[in-house]
C-alpha cells in the first residue's frame, strides 16, 4: 500500500478534503459527529500529515528559542550541545532554533529574558525557576500566542503546555533508597546539597529524598539542606565545611549540579571510601569518579531526549498536531560502575 493521503481520509470518512483539513487544523465550523468520523478514519488508516509540506506552503519558518542557564553546570552545557544539534537537524525542515543564556537562579533576570523574547518565536523551552515574575512572563508569552515548554525544572500551574523532564520527586526517593541500602545498618548523619531551593526540580528531589529517609531509614539523621548554585567550586567549599562540622557524616546526596566539587572535597579529605555519595547526571567527572568508587550511584536524565521532546511538543503545537504522551515521558536512569553505557 502506498502513502495514505488526505484524499483517502476524506473518502473513508465520507467528507470533503476541505473538511478533513479543518479537522486536522482544529478550525471551527465542523459538527462534532463529523469530527469524530474524520478522526476515526485517521486512526484506522494511520494517516500521518505531511507537516513539512504544510510548512513549505506557509512560506515561513517556525522559530523556537531555548532559554538555558549560564554557568559551568556540565549537564546544562550538555543540554546546550543537544540544542545546537537539534538546530542543525531541524534546519532542513524550516525550523529555526535559537538559544539564549541567562541566570535562571535569579527570578527577575529570567523573567526579563522571557519578556525580551518578543513575538519573533512560535515557541519557547525554558529551564524554569518557580518564581512569581517567571510565572507572569510565561503568562505574557502565552497571551501573545507563544507556546511555552518547561525543561528539566517545571512550574506546575503556570500556563506552560508541557514539561520535558523526569519525575524529580521519584528521583529523590530513588536516591534515598539507594543511599539507605548502601549504608545498611550504619548510623550517622546524611548531608543534602542542592543548587537552589528556588528551582522546583531540586525542591522535589529534596522532598522525595527526605520522605524515604525519614520513614524507611530512621537510624540515619538528615542534615539541613545546603545550596551550592550548581557551581562546582562553591559546592566543593560547602562539602568541605559540611565534613568539618559533622565528623559523623556517612552519606551525601547532591540533588543538583556541581558534583565535581563534591568529588574533589571527598578525595582531598580521604573520605571517598567511608562516605556513600549519590549524585545526578552522568558527566565525565561523575563517570570517572563512579569507576574509582568515590561516587556510589548516579541518577541520570537523558539531555538529548529532553531537548528532542521539547522540540516535538513545540512542533506539534505549531502544526496543531497530536502528542504521543508515551514518547514524551522522560525516564530515570540509574547507573552503577557495573552498568555504565
Amino acid at each position: 500500500m502506498g502513502k495514505i493521503t488526505i484524499l483517502d481520509v476524506a473518502q473513508s470518512a465520507g467528507v470533503s478534503v476541505a473538511t478533513v483539513d479543518r479537522v486536522l487544523n482544529r478550525r471551527n465550523g465542523v459538527r462534532k459527529v463529523t469530527v469524530e468520523r474524520v478522526e476515526s478514519a485517521i486512526r484506522q488508516l494511520n494517516y500521518q500529515p505531511d507537516r513539512l509540506a504544510a510548512r513549505l506552503a506557509r512560506s515561513r519558518d517556525y522559530r523556537f528559542c531555548f532559554v538555558l542557564p549560564t554557568g559551568n553546570n556540565v549537564f546544562m552545557v550538555t543540554l546546550g550541545e543537544e540544542v545546537r544539534a537539534a538546530a542543525e537537524r531541524m534546519a532542513p525542515e524550516r525550523v529555526v532554533i535559537d538559544m539564549r543564556l541567562t541566570d535562571v537562579f535569579d527570578g527577575h533576570a529570567l523573567a526579563h529574558t522571557l519578556d525580551q523574547i518578543g513575538d519573533i518565536y512560535d515557541g519557547v523551552a525554558v529551564v524554569a525557576l518557580d518564581h512569581p515574575s517567571v510565572r507572569e512572563a510565561i503568562s505574557g508569552l502565552t497571551q501573545r500566542g507563544v507556546t511555552v515548554v518547561t525543561l528539566v525544572s517545571d512550574i506546575p500551574g503556570s500556563k506552560r503546555v508541557h514539561y520535558a523532564g523526569i519525575d524529580n520527586t521519584a528521583a529523590g526517593r530513588t536516591a534515598a533508597s539507594l543511599l539507605g541500602k548502601f549504608l545498611g545498618s550504619r548510623q550517622g548523619e546524611v548531608g543534602l546539597i542542592a543548587g537552589s531551593l528556588a528551582l522546583r526540580d531540586h525542591i522535589e528531589r529534596q522532598f522525595g529524598f527526605e520522605q524515604i529517609m525519614t520513614h524507611e531509614f530512621p537510624h540515619l539523621s538528615i542534615l539541613p539542606v545546603r545550596e551550592g548554585r550548581d557551581d562546582w567550586q562553591r559546592v566543593e567549599e560547602v562539602t568541605t565545611q559540611l565534613m568539618k562540622e559533622h565528623p559523623n557524616l556517612v552519606g551525601l546526596y547532591n540533588a543538583g549540579g556541581g558534583t565535581r566539587g563534591i568529588i574533589s572535597a571527598l578525595e582531598k579529605a580521604k573520605r571517598e571510601r567511608d562516605i556513600v555519595f549519590i549524585a545526578h547526571e552522568l558527566t565525565d567527572h561523575a563517570r570517572k569518579a563512579l569507576i574509582r568508587g568515590t561516587v556510589d550511584a548516579i541518577i541520570n536524565q537523558d539531555a538529548g531526549h529532553e531537548v528532542r521532546s521539547a522540540v516535538r511538543v513545540l512542533l506539534a503545537k505549531a502544526d496543531n498536531g497530536p502528542l504521543i504522551e508515551a514518547q514524551e515521558r522522560i525516564r530515570i536512569d540509574i547507573f552503577l560502575r557495573d552498568n555504565l553505557p
